[in-house]
């Protein structure tokens, strides 16, 4: 099964997708929110990029703190993901993820990729490590949105 990760965050939202068994992740595209007029817009380009892709299922990334409770940007991601969800027919599970933008500046700066490249990709990257993570659980444990 085919799936697009996304990584939510407040400036840019960076997703990726999976190969179509549903083994590996890949990046894809970051959006800023400064190239549209509103949040509207910016979820319908979501939505058009993730029908694009031929995903079977989506999986949001849903940052929690440490202690695993809920913060601001917990909440602003789970309305996203509501308003995704009507923009498209597709399950939708949450992944929790915790310092994935740290992680995926890691991976990056261990590829040796150059500074400016890495806060191009960053995003994209830090949704690679949402969607891995989910890819690596077992069926029985991912969890619906």
């Amino acid at each position: 099964m085919k799936y697009v990760g996304i990584d939510y965050g407040l400036a840019r939202t960076g997703l990726a997708v999976s190969d179509p068994e549903g083994r590996m992740a890949f990046p894809l595209i970051t959006f800023f929110f400064r190239d549209f007029p509103d949040r509207k817009a910016l979820l319908a380009a979501l939505a058009a990029r993730i029908a694009e892709t031929g995903a079977e299922a989506v999986v949001m990334g849903l940052p929690l703190h440490a202690d695993g409770t809920e913060s601001e940007t917990t909440r602003q991601v789970r309305n996203v993901t509501k308003r995704i969800r009507r923009r498209i027919a597709l399950p939708v599970y949450f992944m929790p993820e915790l310092l994935s933008s740290a992680e995926a500046l890691q991976n990056m700066r261990q590829a040796g990729a150059r500074a400016d490249k890495r806060r191009a990709a960053l995003d994209q990257q830090a949704a690679v490590c949402i969607l891995a993570s989910f890819l690596a659980l077992p069926p029985d444990r991912r969890r619906l949105a």
